[in-house]
C-alpha cells in the first residue's frame, strides 16, 4: 500500500448482537458517541464487515451524521471493509457476490437514504479459509477488478484465522496472479494467549509481497477480559474450549495481584509488542517520526470509557518511540518523562505476562481452535452461489453508473 493505514483501527465487530444485546439502541451501545469520540481522538480508520450484523449501517450512519460529515469529509478517514461471508456457515466468493457486496457496503457505509461512501479504502475476503483456494483467486480477481475499472476499491486483502492458511494463501495469490496481496488481517493470534503470529509468519508474508499485516482482536474476541467469555451475548458463541476459558479465568487474579485488570494488560502487550513484531509490515502515525512505521492493531470497544482506556494505552506505547533530543526544554523534559514510564511500564507487563504464560502452560499457550471446525460444509448451494437480491434497487443503481461512465 502506497498509503499506509494507521497504526490504529477501530473495530466495528462489538456494533453487532455477538456481542452486545441491543446495538440498534444507543443506550445499549452508543455507537455515535464512539465514533465522534474515535475521530476527535485521531483514530481515521474504520474497519467492519457485512457479517457484523447490523455494523456497517451503524458505522455508516455514525460517519454521516451532520454533526461529523461537517467536519469530517470522507477523504478524511480509512474505511475498511469485508465481502464473501454471509453467515455462520454460509460463505458466497463467487463474483456475482463478491461485486454486489461491495456496492451494498459502499450504500450502507454511505449513511443509507441513498449516500455512498464513494470508495472502500481496503476490502478483505472474510475468513477465507473457509473456501477452497480457486474461490480465494477469483474473488481476488474480481475485486481487483472493481478497483481498476470501477474505482471503488482503493486495496484488496484477505482475513482469517490460521496464520498458517493466510499465508499459504498469500504465496498463492502472489504466484498465481503476478501480484500480491495489498493486506492480511489476522485475528486472535497475537494476544498474551497466542503468539502465533509472530516473526516466522511475518517473513511468510514478507516473501509473499503482503505489505501490511494487521493483528485484531487482541482480547481473543473478548476471551481475556475480566469477564471472560462465559458472560454476556458472548456464552453461546465463542470457538474457546472450558479448558482455555478455565486457564484464562486464572490470568484475571494474577493480574489484579499487581494491581492490574487483564484487559489492560492484554492490550498493553499485543500494542507494544506487535508495533515492533509487526514494524516491517505496519502502518505510520503523525505522533511518529517521519518514515517510522509500527505494526497495526484494530481495536474492539463497546463503550466510550473502552476506546478512551485503549486510546491512553496507544499513546503510551507510541510514547516510548519518542525519546526527547534536548531533555533541558521543558517540553523535551516531559516527552522525555513520558518516553522512561512507557518503557518502565513495557518491562512490568512483560514480565506479568511471562509469568501468565507459566500459568496457561504448554497446553493453553499458543492454542488455536479449528477453524472451520472439522466436517464443516458451506450451506450456501451449488444453485445459490452468486444469486444476489434484486428488490434493494442496488444492482440497477450500480449498473446505471457503469452505463454513465
Amino acid at each position: 500500500m502506497p498509503t499506509y493505514p494507521p497504526p490504529l483501527l477501530l473495530g466495528t465487530a462489538t456494533f453487532n448482537y455477538q456481542y452486545v444485546s441491543d446495538p440498534l439502541n444507543p443506550e445499549i451501545l452508543p455507537a455515535l458517541s464512539i465514533v465522534t469520540r474515535t475521530l476527535e481522538l485521531g483514530i481515521s480508520a474504520f474497519d467492519t464487515s457485512p457479517y457484523y450484523g447490523p455494523s456497517e449501517q451503524i458505522l455508516g450512519a455514525a460517519l454521516s451524521h451532520p454533526s461529523n460529515a461537517a467536519q469530517y469529509p470522507r477523504s478524511s478517514y480509512f474505511l475498511v471493509t469485508k465481502a464473501g461471508r454471509i453467515g455462520p456457515s454460509e460463505f458466497d466468493y463467487s463474483p456475482e457476490w463478491i461485486r454486489y457486496s461491495v456496492y451494498r457496503s459502499l450504500e450502507r457505509l454511505g449513511g443509507g437514504a441513498g449516500g455512498s461512501a464513494g470508495h472502500l479504502d481496503l476490502v478483505y475476503l472474510h475468513d477465507a479459509e473457509f473456501v477452497t483456494p480457486r474461490e480465494v483467486l477469483g474473488a481476488i480477481r474480481e475485486l481487483r477488478r472493481l478497483r481498476d475499472e470501477e474505482g471503488v476499491i482503493r486495496y484488496v486483502g484477505i482475513s482469517g484465522y490460521p496464520v498458517t492458511a493466510l499465508c499459504d494463501l498469500a504465496a498463492l495469490v502472489a504466484s498465481e496472479t503476478g501480484e500480491p496481496l495489498d493486506a492480511v488481517l489476522s485475528y486472535g493470534h497475537f494476544t498474551i494467549q497466542n503468539t502465533t503470529l509472530s516473526t516466522s509468519a511475518v517473513q511468510r508474508f514478507e516473501a509473499a509481497g503482503v505489505d501490511v499485516v494487521l493483528n485484531a482482536s487482541m482480547l481473543g474476541m473478548g476471551l481475556l477480559t475480566t469477564r471472560g467469555a462465559d458472560a454476556g451475548p458472548m456464552a453461546s458463541w465463542h470457538p474457546s474450549p472450558e479448558g482455555l476459558r478455565k486457564a484464562v479465568r486464572s490470568l484475571v487474579g494474577l493480574a489484579q495481584a499487581e494491581g492490574e485488570k487483564l484487559e489492560v494488560v492484554a492490550i498493553r502487550w499485543a500494542m507494544d509488542n506487535w508495533a515492533r513484531e509487526g514494524a516491517s509490515k505496519g502502518g505510520s502515525s503523525p505522533y511518529l517520526p517521519k518514515g517510522t512505521r509500527v505494526g497495526v492493531n484494530v481495536m474492539g470497544v463497546a463503550t466510550v470509557a473502552e476506546l478512551e482506556e485503549t486510546y491512553r494505552v496507544f499513546r503510551s506505547v507510541i510514547e516510548g518511540y519518542n525519546p526527547a533530543a534536548d531533555a533541558s526544554a521543558t517540553d523535551n523534559k516531559e516527552l522525555a518523562q513520558a518516553h522512561d514510564w512507557s518503557l518502565e511500564r513495557r518491562d512490568k507487563i512483560q514480565k506479568l505476562v511471562e509469568r501468565m504464560w507459566e500459568a496457561l502452560g504448554a497446553e493453553w499457550k499458543d492454542y488455536s481452535w479449528s477453524s472451520p471446525d472439522p466436517g464443516f460444509v458451506n450451506t450456501r448451494k451449488k444453485e445459490e452461489m452468486g444469486v444476489v437480491p434484486q428488490d434493494d434497487g442496488i444492482t440497477e443503481k450500480y449498473s446505471k453508473k457503469k452505463q454513465v461512465r
